[in-house]
This record gives structure tokens, sequence and C-alpha cells, in this order.
């Protein structure tokens, strides 16, 4: 390709998913790991950013979350005040495969930060299509026309160790073709779950909830003979579909340092993110989307659907291949 290639076609993607890679991920759910920063740089960056990301002054949802009940909306959405997280978002290492499997018109919506600390119970089995799973509101929708499709891919980037005993991530591979659960129905928040529940012999809870309500049949259990656990180094990631069955360990308490993994989520131009509503409820908690924008952060948006954000809080422009 040439250098009048638009926008829409980028010349190059030197991180583009391979044919055979492709494959796997197409059959697993998920690709993965994968190093989006050295276990150096990483360690050194977060070192620098951690202490300002306390500063929550210019954060979308600011005080308004931080203060919204024992809620993970707090660590909704830093990538539009920090820019750090900003040009995260965009790095190639992570765009690049993403848009091998979304097509290149590329939409970040979302990112969470997910600590972990000593003691913290695992996370609960689940799935997510809609995301109007605690809600009750879909938060993203695909057009009619992809209603195969659905969910988003997730990009989880370890910003400290990820490991068995930290509490890294786990996926049965292979189960994003079927949704096992409802999100038609509602989760019933109780604060005093968090690290209550025992499920299956290990520790899991969900924020509050217990996603087990929403299981389409109540007999039904995960194979775990089947999981596989993803250990990450800092800087390594991993890319998988919302749908693919997924949990984490506990942490086990054998060493004091949180486990923080960052969750990136993109969708294609064309799905439409939280239609019909401003406000996001979930958690416990509750914030104005008034802020709020998704970033482009590959291609064209030819369809307008979505409001779409320039730069962060702090005028720092995203990026975009």
């Amino acid at each position: 390709m040439n250098s009048t290639t638009s926008h829409a076609e980028p010349a190059v993607r030197r991180h583009a998913l391979s044919a055979e890679e492709k494959a796997d991920f197409d059959r697993n759910g998920y690709f993965g790991p994968f190093t989006v920063y050295s276990e150096e740089e990483m360690r050194a960056q977060w070192k620098r950013e951690r202490l300002q990301l306390m500063d929550r002054s210019h954060a979308v949802y600011g005080e308004e979350a931080a203060s919204s009940g024992n809620t993970n909306i707090a660590n909704y959405d830093r990538h539009l005040d920090s820019a750090f997280l900003a040009d995260h978002v965009g790095r190639p290492e992570i765009v690049d495969r993403v848009a091998g499997a979304l097509g290149p018109d590329l939409l970040c919506w979302r990112t969470e930060f997910f600590p972990k600390y000593a003691g913290d119970e695992g996370t609960d089995w689940h799935q997510a299509d809609t995301f109007a799973n605690a809600s009750g509101k879909p938060q993203i929708v695909w057009p009619d026309q992809l209603k195969k499709f659905g969910g988003t891919l997730t990009v989880w980037t370890a910003f400290t160790e990820a490991s068995v005993e930290t509490g890294c991530l786990q996926f049965v591979p292979g189960t994003h073709q079927v949704m096992r659960y409802d999100e038609t129905k509602r989760m019933n928040y109780d604060a005093d779950r968090i690290n209550a529940a025992d499920k299956g012999g290990v520790r899991r809870g969900f924020f509050g909830y217990d996603y087990r309500e929403l299981q389409i049949d109540p007999d039904w259990h995960p194979d775990e003979s089947r999981a596989i656990s993803m250990a990450l180094k800092p800087g390594q990631a991993v890319m998988f579909w919302s749908t693919l069955q997924h949990a984490s360990h506990p942490h086990a308490g054998t060493t004091p340092e949180m486990r923080l993994g960052f969750a990136s989520r993109y969708v294609p131009t064309c799905v439409r993110i939280y239609p019909d509503t401003d406000v996001v409820e979930e958690y416990g908690g509750s914030v104005s989307l008034d802020g709020y924008g998704a970033v482009l952060v590959s291609g064209e948006d030819a369809f307008g659907h979505n409001r779409i954000a320039r730069e962060t809080t702090r005028g720092h422009r995203f990026p975009r291949l």
C-alpha cells in the first residue's frame, strides 16, 4: 500500500495477527499473552503514574464515582483524563491486534482498572454481551444484521504481576459462541457478599453481586476442568471476547503486592454505546455520562452513533491509527 492509504486502511499493522493466530483466536476466544511494554518499562511507568491518578480533579466521573458506594465505577474511564492511559488505549501493539478481529474502524468505549488486594476473593465465572448485567440497560448494542456477534473485545494489560497466587484471569476456551447467562435478568446488589461467598471450594464474587443469578439454566456449572490460567508479567496483555467464560483466582495473600489489571474495551464504530441512557447505574453506584465520549482509535466513524472524545479532559490528543 502507498502513503495515500486512508485511516480506514492503515498502510502497515506491524502487530497484526498472523493467519494462524487469528484462527486460534476465533477458535478459543482469546489471544495472548503478548507484550505491550517491557516489564521494566511497565514497572517504571506505573510507579510514576499511580500517584498522578490519585488526582481525580479532571476525571470524567470525579468524586461522584469515588463516593458512590462500594463500586468499581470509580475505576472506569481514566483514559479520559490520563495522558498515559489515553496513549495506552491507542497503542499499535493493542489496536493492530484488535483490528484483526473487528476491522479497521474501532472505538474504545470503556476502560477499567481491576485491582485485587491480598486476601481478595476471586471473580465469578461470567460472560458479557450487552453489559446490561448490573444496570438492566444494554450498554452496547450491535446492529441487527450483526446479531451473531456481540460483546466487546477486551484487552487486559497487567500493570503488576498477575499470577495464580495474585489472582490472574481464567478462561474456558471456546465458550464465546454460546451465552450461558441472561443479561435481561437483574442481579441483586449486596455489599456484604464481598469476600463472603464460597463457590465450588473457591472464594468468588462479583463486586457485591452473585453472577449465578443470571444463569439461563440454574443447574448449569462452568466446566472448570477445561479452564486455563492466564498468568501475565507486568506489561503483558491478553485479548479476549467478553462473551468468553472468564473468571479470576483469589489473591492468596502470599505476597502483599496488589494485582492490578487495566482493561480496555473495543467495538466497531457501527455499535451503539449507552443508547437511550445518560447515567450508568451498577455495582451499588451511579454516574452521569455528561462528560463521557468514546475514543476513535483506528479508522473512520461513518455512522455517527456515538459521542466522540478527541482529547482528554486535560487537553491531550488521543492517538489514532
